[in-house]
């Protein structure tokens, strides 16, 4: 079988490249090629020799995952599902506002964790991607703008694991990537425009500050635990003091004065009432933070609705006035399903995936 080299780190790629006798600055060279380029043809990578391309297209191959479905959005967002093979789909969406493009990148096939007003959850768990699967998306969203690109003019220019899956159950395809995305040889993204969001699974934040340094989301949606409990349940293994406390390490082991961000989806008569909205202003007095509202996004199945733009602007004025930086997400792509909690792909027979690997996991994590 041929080596993808798109899942390959530099190190990997040099190990590679030295295998097949070759000298290891070539190493660098192809890397270049593949993730500053774009290029996914050998015999179109200039400044090797032809030896070394006819090794590469005998050994190896630049495998991103296949566009089975792409669709702009009324408001310029672009939508992609996208085929990572066994009849599993997933889907990502590029965000473009102004000179910045932000990118919604998915971690698996599905989601073990199963936050009740998500849809990636409902459609089971089928596996975690690989990390060619995961920076693969970066690479076909790039692309999409031509090849070969000018690494100078970047079109993504942030990134956000908040696609499909938990990225912390992914840990190492997850982190390696993002470690590719913010490697000057690659995409250069900064630490700031790397962000990893997570349900909270509180010993994976602590390993998390281990390898990297990149920005933090925390998906907390309920001011206290047995509200959270319902919309969150892994919050029933990782209560929210715990989870605080883990993002306070984190922060600290970075090393800056950062804040971390809060989403809080507003789902209409569950956590969005004045009293929610006090609540949550004592709650995150202990760590600092800025909020991010989300109305909810309905999708089929759900019965959940989306709150009055009035209860919607009174919660972010008692934010507010305690003092917090509050911002109202702006609604996008809802018109083509890929607003936030509405990404669902295609989890390969789902209901004896879902009953098997879903279970699996969350006795492992949740229970």
């Amino acid at each position: 079988m041929k080596q993808n080299l798109l899942g390959m780190n530099q190190n990997n790629l040099k190990s590679f490249i030295t295998s097949l006798g070759e000298k290891a600055f070539r190493s660098k060279q192809i890397y270049q090629w593949i993730h500053q380029k774009g290029i996914d043809d050998f015999y179109k990578m200039t400044n090797i020799s032809k030896e070394l391309q006819f090794k590469l297209s005998e050994t190896a191959e630049i495998r991103a995952p296949k566009i089975v479905f792409e669709k702009d959005s009324q408001d310029g967002t672009r939508k992609w599902v996208l085929n990572v093979g066994n009849n599993d789909f997933v889907e990502m969406v590029l965000i473009p506002e102004g000179n910045r493009a932000t990118l919604c990148v998915s971690s698996q096939v599905g989601c073990a964790v199963d936050c009740s007003f998500c849809a990636t959850g409902k459609q089971g768990f089928s596996r975690n991607l690989d990390l060619a699967e995961i920076i693969g998306q970066v690479w076909v969203a790039e692309n999409s703008f031509g090849v070969p690109r000018d690494h100078a003019q970047k079109r993504v220019t942030n990134v956000v694991m908040m696609g499909m899956g938990e990225p912390l159950l992914n840990f190492d395809a997850v982190t390696g990537a993002m470690e590719m995305m913010m490697d000057d040889q690659a995409y250069g993204l900064s630490k700031r425009k790397v962000t990893l969001s997570t349900s909270g699974l509180v010993p994976l934040i602590d390993k998390l500050s281990d390898v990297t340094d990149a920005a933090l989301t925390i998906s907390l949606h309920a001011p206290n635990d047995i509200l959270r409990n319902e919309l969150v349940p892994i919050n029933k293994k990782y209560p929210i003091a715990q989870l605080l406390d883990s993002v306070i390490r984190y922060v600290e082991k970075c090393g800056d004065k950062r804040k971390t961000t809060i989403e809080y989806i507003l789902i209409n008569k569950v956590n969005d009432s004045i009293d929610h909205a006090t609540e949550l202003c004592s709650l995150l007095k202990i760590l600092p933070c800025k909020i991010n509202l989300i109305p909810f996004n309905p999708f089929p199945g759900s019965n959940y609705k989306r709150p009055s733009s009035m209860r919607i602007q009174t919660f972010k004025k008692i934010l507010q006035q305690n003092g917090y930086i509050t911002t109202i997400r702006t609604t996008r792509g809802e018109d083509i399903m890929a607003a936030c909690g509405q990404l669902v792909g295609q989890v390969n027979d789902r209901t004896r995936k879902r009953e098997r690997a879903q279970k699996k996991i969350q006795a492992k994590v949740i229970n």
